[in-house]
């Protein structure tokens, strides 16, 4: 019997095939387990020392890996500093799609999605001072840009969808969806911006409460 019928059967063998599928489960888990130690570093090197101040090695140094398993995963410190974001914005998004599929009245709606957002923010406050670094970086870098302003669009679309909700529901006033939405995100980010530089001055998130309450006045209908 030749080569190619000694592997013929050697890959066909039930014990063969149960190995291989249990070593390629704990290399994927191993592998999942990589990628999020480095989140893990590049997060705190960034919470710590700034997005410019942070390097590759820095972020291998803390999540005790070599150059070549971060390149594996990330093509550039870039492309964590991005995975990090998204990875904060999906816990937002599950919050509020959630929220969005019931069946409330609009403003009580949008009142539960801004304390799932104060929910969100308070679970997450150690991540805060990446937001302000991805501020700054969104004013330098092409590739941040366009991602901080996919972002923005894909909220001012969502919350103008809500807003043309109410108006078809009768809860608000006939008004452009488009602009109510970027006054909700002009409140939101001015909120978020006064919150992360003082954030002992106020109870944020009973501000956001106060502040929606008297944007939903101006809306509803009378």
């Amino acid at each position: 019997m030749g080569a190619k019928g000694y592997v013929c059967i050697f890959g066909h063998s039930p014990k063969m095939q149960t190995y291989f599928k249990i070593s390629f489960m704990k290399n994927k888990q191993r592998r999942e387990e990589t990628r999020a130690s480095i989140l893990l570093a590049a997060e705190q090197c960034f919470a710590q020392n700034g997005y410019d101040a942070t390097g590759v090695a820095e972020i291998c140094a803390r999540a005790e890996v070599s150059k070549g398993a971060f390149y594996y995963h990330f093509a550039s410190k870039q492309a964590v500093f991005l995975a990090l974001l998204e990875s904060w914005l999906a816990d937002l998004e599950q919050a509020l799609m959630t929220i969005a599929a019931q069946k409330w009245p609009i403003a009580e709606l949008l009142l539960q999605m801004v304390r799932a957002a104060q929910t969100t923010f308070q679970s997450n406050l150690e991540r805060m001072p990446l937001i302000l670094e991805f501020w700054t970086q969104s004013s330098r870098d092409a590739t941040a840009h366009q991602a901080s302003i996919a972002t923005y669009r894909h909220y001012q679309q969502f919350i103008a969808g809500l807003i043309q909700r109410g108006i078809d529901e009768g809860a608000f006033e006939e008004v452009d969806p488009n602009a109510g939405a970027q006054v909700v995100l002009s409140l939101a980010s001015g909120l978020l911006f006064q919150g992360l530089l003082d954030p002992q001055s106020a109870d944020w998130g009973e501000v956001a409460e106060e502040s929606i309450q008297i944007l939903f006045n101006g809306l509803r209908r009378r």
